[in-house]
């Protein structure tokens, strides 16, 4: 490394400086996250034979024992497909039956946003980030621990629209301070109104989905056909782990699939307690109820799409606790990419911690789980910026904290240009041994975007950092939110469009709702 102090040094640069015009600088933007592909090779932990071993097991024990099925309309659907339900509401499918089912399930497909340019296309190496959802809890460095509101929800919808990493809104936090019967309307409301990305929609039972469903086609000013013929919205289903699909979870996806919509099927096969202490059990255990959760939403509509989810993990062993972020985390996730592609459909995964607060083990965690998302190919990549303690609650200082090392995750995923200009061949000689580049007119160009500019984390020297006030990254991370949110622009929307969902909302909270089906 050259010393800036030598003489010879800065005469160099200052002559270089000099001599070469300083070019017009280039304005750095993160729109190049709003369509992220992973460019890196997927690991395995599996060989092929152990994938194929272990799909073959999984049909062979769908065919032998079965899954329990609580909905009768979901069995209906089973047994005009070909499958054979017993009185105990198991329902046994033929493995040949299950093979043709499970090879109509599409492996890309795309959903359309109102802003177009933030549409997303799901499957291949694409690469879909989505915020934490489901916390009944919210916590900042301001306010502290508490249940969640319509006001904190509101804010992480802002938030969220604010970061390009995010493709998608969730319900980040569940907002206790409305009526269960009305709180899917409010929160529908919010995402579409609030943001102009992908929509999430609760399958709670089937009036919930029918005016989630009502109000998206609102927002797109179409009817119910042309809503049928494209995904425009995505729900999430959990099996009732071990071997079972209960109502609304049937329900719903009878329904998403009927509508054309998008199905994420995630068995929650926690290891050590919902499913087998072993890792390969509980991997099985998943691959059946996956399978059988993807083979009803073709049945129901052959070329549904549909999202293998796997959500993998373990609980520690000494309180039953969940448990994420952990070495069989990594493991579970990259096997379960191998057999999402096994079946040659989009994987979803996830970002998650155990930890309750934002320390290290919460960024150590949450890098873990990213770990085996990012180098088993995850498709869709859900509970990523904001899940804290085992997903009770979520963060305001963590969902920025995570937004930073998303977008840094993001920014490694770019290619490296190698062009005659980026070789800086000129450069080099016009340099010289034992000089250095800050003032080349190749520098000049490119310095204030060559490389990621943290929003959060922080690099500056010790002695800065304790000037400033020794200030460490959860307490920036108050500051970051807030002015986020202080910066936040509501994207454009017709007003008739607006009135339309308000009238849709204000009518149905006037007429009672509609609670979640059990």
């Amino acid at each position: 490394m050259a010393d800036e102090s030598d003489p010879t040094t800065q005469r160099t640069a200052r002559r270089r400086t000099a001599r070469s015009p300083r070019p017009e600088r280039a304005t750095r933007t993160t729109d190049t996250y709003r369509h992220l592909r992973n460019p890196f090779p997927t690991a395995s932990v599996l060989s092929d034979d152990e994938v194929v071993h272990l799909h073959e097991t999984a049909l062979a024990y769908l065919q032998r024992s079965g899954i329990r099925v609580l909905l009768p309309e979901a069995r209906h659907v089973f047994a005009a497909a070909g499958a054979t339900i017993d009185d105990d509401h198991m329902v046994r499918l033929d493995v040949d039956l299950t093979r043709t089912l499970l090879a109509s399930a599409p492996s890309t497909f795309s959903i359309t946003c109102r802003n177009a340019a933030r549409s997303v296309e799901i499957g291949g190496d694409s690469l879909m980030i989505f915020p934490a959802a489901g916390p009944p809890y919210v916590s900042d460095h301001v306010r502290g621990r508490r249940s969640g509101t319509m006001a904190d929800l509101d804010d992480f919808v802002r938030l969220t629209q604010r970061s390009e990493v995010l493709h998608s809104t969730t319900p980040v936090v569940e907002p206790q301070d409305v009526p269960m019967a009305h709180r899917h309307l409010r929160m529908m409301r919010s995402a579409l109104v609030l943001s102009d990305k992908v929509p999430c929609i609760y399958a709670r039972g089937r009036g919930v989905v029918a005016d989630a469903f009502e109000l998206v086609r609102l927002q797109h000013g179409i009817d119910e056909q042309t809503f049928h013929e494209r995904p425009y919205c995505w729900t999430n289903i959990n099996t009732n782990s071990p071997r079972q699909l209960d109502v609304p979870m049937s329900l719903g996806i009878i329904d998403v699939a009927r509508a054309g919509q998008v199905t994420i099927v995630t068995p929650f096969t926690l290891s050590g307690a919902m499913a087998p202490v072993s890792l390969a059990g509980a991997l099985l255990l998943q691959h059946v109820e996956a399978v059988a959760a993807i083979a009803l939403a073709q049945a129901v509509r052959p070329g549904a799409p549909v999202v293998y989810g796997a959500f993998t993990s373990n609980v520690d062993m000494k309180s039953g606790a969940p448990a994420f972020g952990t070495p069989e985390t990594v493991r579970a996730a990259i096997a379960s990419g191998q057999l999402a592609r096994h079946l040659d459909v989009p994987w979803r995964s996830q970002g998650a911690s155990t930890s309750n607060t934002t320390d290290a083990q919460a960024g150590y965690e949450t890098m873990m789980s990213m770990l085996g998302c990012l180098t088993g190919g995850a498709n869709l990549v859900l509970h990523a910026a904001g899940w804290q303690e085992g997903g009770l609650t979520a963060s305001f200082e963590k969902f920025v904290l995570d937004i930073e090392m998303l977008q840094m995750l993001a920014e490694a995923l770019q290619p490296i240009v190698v062009d005659d200009a980026e070789l800086a061949i000129e450069a080099i000689d016009d340099v010289g041994p034992g000089g250095h580049f800050f003032g080349t007119a190749h520098t000049l160009a490119r310095f204030e975007t060559a490389f990621y500019e943290p929003e959060v984390f922080t690099r500056q020297n010790f002695g800065q950092w304790t000037d400033a006030g020794s200030i460490d990254a959860g307490a920036r991370a108050t500051g970051v939110w807030q002015r986020w949110l202080a910066e936040y622009e509501e994207p454009p929307l017709d007003d008739a469009v607006r009135d339309a969902i308000d009238d849709h909302v204000a009518r149905r909270i006037a007429e009672g709702g509609v609670l979640p089906e059990s």
